[in-house]
């Protein structure tokens, strides 16, 4: 899942003009019509899903958000001064920007010491945009913010169109690793064509570590994962009239230390079917499962390669006390 605020996971996707509902409703059939069955994690961020991962986030086993705040919190200096460079204007373009927690460090560093910049942050959540809009110029007096509710590549466009200044993306919480590993590669490569050289990108990796820590992750003892999970099925209920009955679906996570892929689905209890806006009848098998995220986890020389792949140079690399995660500053040559 995002490791980050409450932020969701954006594929380089193809914008559309279909209303939101009727997305939701073409990507949710074609994933449960397809071999095996998987949902998109795009859609786990309603209002409900964002407190869900909110309180995720606190829960005693899910480490990637308070490694990633105590880099930003013990590191601000280093990390804004090599964002601030020589001092020229520029855009802090925070994707996926959740309550901007983490970010925030920088936002008050960067406005205490005079740093031309603005703030663009970019969310699929219009709920997290609207809060973000109204809350942080409030708490950060001076901030100039712009919130762009949308898909990730079609905001940058937006970004792009309403301001020519140099661009420092963000990409935190390891978002990157909600992407299979040929998904990665693409995305970085995309996120390369639409900045410029000397260009930057602050973006977070959750790093290979003992197993039993990363599966304990993903399956906390309270079950607010499994919430977070089964929620996606309640959402399709609400919005698509679906009729899902969550009883009958179990969460289950698992870690391969080899490939660092850490993976959840829910498995159906019983032989079921599922009726969908009066329009399809989806059927499981007992333990049949969907597919419903990968958390890819790294070394760093697999980091390295995957800038050099997408023609970034990484420049900065900023560690947790216990080295389990790294935000890395790669520059777009």
């Amino acid at each position: 899942m995002k490791n980050i605020d409450t932020t969701l996971t954006q594929t380089a996707s193809t914008p559309s003009s279909k209303p939101a509902t009727d997305q939701f409703y073409e990507d949710v059939i074609a994933g449960l019509t397809a071999m095996p069955k998987h949902l998109s994690s795009k859609y786990f961020y309603d209002a409900n899903g964002d407190k869900l991962f909110q309180d995720l986030m606190n829960c005693a086993e899910y480490y990637p958000t308070n490694c990633e705040l105590e880099i930003f919190a013990e590191k601000t200096a280093d990390i804004c001064e090599a964002i601030i460079g020589d001092g020229d204007p520029f855009d802090l373009i925070e994707l996926g920007a959740g309550d901007a927690t983490k970010s925030t460090y920088l936002l008050k560093y960067l406005l205490d010491h005079k740093a031309d910049f603005t703030y663009l942050p970019i969310d699929i959540s219009s709920n997290v945009i609207s809060y973000l809009n109204i809350t942080l110029p409030v708490t950060l007096p001076g901030l100039q913010i712009t919130g762009l509710n949308g898909e990730y590549f079609d905001m940058l466009e937006k970004a792009a169109s309403i301001s020519n200044k140099r661009k420092v993306l963000l990409f935190l919480g390891s978002n990157i690793g909600n992407m299979q590993p040929g998904e990665a590669d693409a995305f970085c490569r995309k996120l390369r064509d639409h900045l410029s050289p000397g260009d930057m990108l602050l973006v977070g990796f959750d790093l290979k570590k003992n197993p039993k820590t990363i599966l304990a992750a993903y399956n906390d003892k309270e079950g607010i994962t499994k919430r977070f999970n089964l929620n996606l099925l309640e959402r399709i209920n609400r919005e698509l009239k679906g009729d899902f009955d969550l009883n009958q679906f179990e969460h289950y996570p698992t870690y391969d230390p080899e490939t660092g892929a850490c993976k959840s689905y829910l498995v159906s209890q019983v032989d079921q079917t599922v009726n969908i806006n009066n329009k399809a009848t989806i059927s499981f098998l007992k333990d049949e499962y969907i597919f419903m995220e990968i958390s890819q986890k790294f070394t760093v020389a697999q980091t390295d390669k995957m800038a050099s792949n997408s023609a970034f140079k990484p420049v900065h690399y900023f560690f947790d006390s216990k080295k389990w995660f790294t935000d890395v500053i790669w520059v777009a040559e």
